[in-house]
Parts: structure tokens; C-alpha cells; sequence
């Protein structure tokens, strides 16, 4: 089986790096900054869809976007791996997977570049795809992403698909893919809200991810 996972809230809790970089680049940029604790209802869709719900609603203009994010990456770079650790469990729940043969992937709307450095540091060697926002490719929601991790693992016979998220862009990547999707309820998103949303599989601890494939 290819399992693919989300990265932030998935595999790791980033909201303190991620809501570090963005409280820097809007104090550079002369914008108010938020308590980190109010960065989980502004993350999802990408780091400039962060900084638009971040910047006050009368500044959100693609200008101003870039401006903020022309501080944001370089800081987020230097620091992204500072606060950022993966969930409970997780770790063992990937070293079940992989050797029990399942084929493991990231699919995550982080720059690439910043993809790979966090999954290279906390996990190195675990994943055999990993893939981020690339420039020319619509992020998640859009299922181009799950479409190029299926293509880029080669010369194996595991058709079966399992995507593991905890978001409503994630559910609704799986679903455009048409793949199986399983919500982990640990992660940014109310575990009410996934409810909400009509996701049928919805799990709270990593372990129980054994029991899905």
C-alpha cells in the first residue's frame, strides 16, 4: 500500500515555528502580530494563504503578500526546525509501516524546499516520496500532488492508496484523487469540524493508523 500523509498537524506540530516566522515578517513589515495560539485557524492552503489571513483584511493584496513573505521564508528556513516536533507516536506508527513493506509519502501545501529540510530532519529515510508546493502546480486541494507521488513510485505492484490528514483540504484533495481518506483529529482542525464536514474514518491517536491499512 502507498500511505501518503499531510505534513502540518499530520506528522508534526509546526504551529510554533510557523506562527514565530509569520509574528516576524508582519513586525518587518509593520503589521500587527497575533498570540502563536491564534495561528491554528490561519494555517491551511499554503504559506501565502497564511500571511493573507494574517495581514489585516484591507492590506490583503498580492503585493503585500509577497512583501510580508519576502521576510517570512528566509526566517522560517532558519527556524523551522526549532519548535517543530512530530506528534506522540508517530514516529514508532512509521517505523511499523515501513517495515511492514507499505510505501510512505508526504503530500504537503509547504514550499518544497522547507518540506524536505523537516522531513529529512525528524524522519530521515522514512519517506519514499516527498512532495511540497512546487511553482506551475495548484496546491492541495487540487489532486495533482497525489497523482505525482502514485507516478514517481516505480516498479511496484501496491495499487492500494490510503491519504492521512487532518484538514478539510486534505479530505477534500482524497476525495477529488478518489482516494480512501482517514482524518487524524490530533492535528489544526476541531475534531467537530471533521465531523461536520461528513468524513466518515476520523482516528485521535497515531497509533490507530495500524489498523487502516
Amino acid at each position: 500500500m502507498i500511505v501518503i500523509f499531510d505534513l502540518d498537524g499530520t506528522l508534526l506540530n509546526t504551529i510554533d515555528d510557523l506562527g514565530y516566522a509569520c509574528n516576524y515578517a508582519l513586525e518587518k513589515t509593520g503589521y500587527p502580530t497575533y498570540p502563536i495560539e491564534a495561528y491554528p485557524a490561519k494555517v491551511g492552503n499554503g504559506i501565502n494563504n497564511l500571511i493573507r489571513r494574517a495581514l489585516p483584511e484591507t492590506e490583503r493584496t498580492e503585493e503585500n503578500i509577497l512583501r510580508v513573505r519576502a521576510y517570512f521564508v528566509p526566517y522560517y528556513d532558519a527556524h523551522n526546525c526549532d519548535f517543530t516536533r512530530p506528534y506522540e507516536g508517530i514516529s514508532d506508527v512509521l517505523a511499523e509501516l515501513k517495515a511492514a513493506g507499505h510505501l510512505l509519502a508526504v503530500a504537503s501545501n509547504k514550499y518544497q524546499a522547507a518540506t524536505e529540510k523537516i522531513v529529512h530532519h525528524f524522519f530521515p529515510g522514512v519517506f519514499d516520496v516527498i512532495l511540497g508546493e512546487r511553482e506551475g502546480i495548484e496546491r492541495k486541494p487540487n489532486p495533482q500532488i497525489v497523482f505525482d507521488i502514485i507516478q514517481s513510485i516505480q516498479n511496484n505492484q501496491k495499487t492500494q492508496i490510503l491519504y492521512i490528514g487532518d484538514s478539510l483540504v486534505d479530505f477534500e484533495t482524497a476525495r477529488n484523487a478518489d482516494v480512501p481518506f482517514v482524518a487524524c483529529s490530533w492535528g489544526f482542525v476541531a475534531r467537530e469540524k471533521l465531523v461536520d464536514a461528513g468524513i466518515a474514518h476520523i482516528i485521535d491517536q497515531p497509533e490507530e493508523i495500524l489498523h487502516c491499512v
